[in-house]
């Protein structure tokens, strides 16, 4: 298949792994745009392999489609990205990963104490929230999650 051909959508789902339906899902949600070759067939430009890939892994760091369509909108259309662009996305995501691996590492070190506390001293639990106190600052497990206590 010459280059200018693009992919069709069954090479795209070898090459990603992603079944067809996924495919036509994250077309339908804007994150990969297809064009029509002369007998009306959907084809893909090589580069959503490398945009599906990005779908993927965004998606396993827990961002969600909105989140990714938002970063991918500021990819160019009419080229391959360069790798300036991805270094673009990737510093802005950067921060939320940090932010996520502080708290990830925080809820593992607080579980494991909590875990093997057997909830001996309650005012020290994290978990603990006389009165619904933690309420006030929002949903979830706030001070877990490293709200301080006030």
């Amino acid at each position: 298949m010459a280059l200018n051909e693009g992919l069709s959508i069954g090479a795209l789902a070898r090459r990603t792994g992603l079944a067809v339906s996924a495919i036509r899902y994250y077309e339908a949600q804007g994150l990969i745009k297809p064009w029509r070759n002369g007998g009306g067939q959907r084809r893909f430009n090589r580069a959503d392999l490398r945009r599906l890939s990005f779908v993927m892994i965004a998606q396993q760091f827990g961002y969600t489609l909105p989140q990714i369509r938002q970063e991918l909108d500021r990819l160019p259309d009419g080229r391959t990205p360069t790798k300036g662009d991805w270094t673009r996305i990737s510093k802005s995501f950067r921060a939320t990963l940090n932010q996520r691996i502080e708290m990830l590492t925080r809820l593992r070190d607080d579980l494991d104490g909590c875990i093997g506390c057997g909830c001996l001293s309650l005012k020290a639990c994290a978990l603990y929230n006389p009165h619904d106190k933690a309420g006030e600052k929002g949903q979830g497990p706030r001070y877990l999650m490293g709200d301080p206590r006030s």
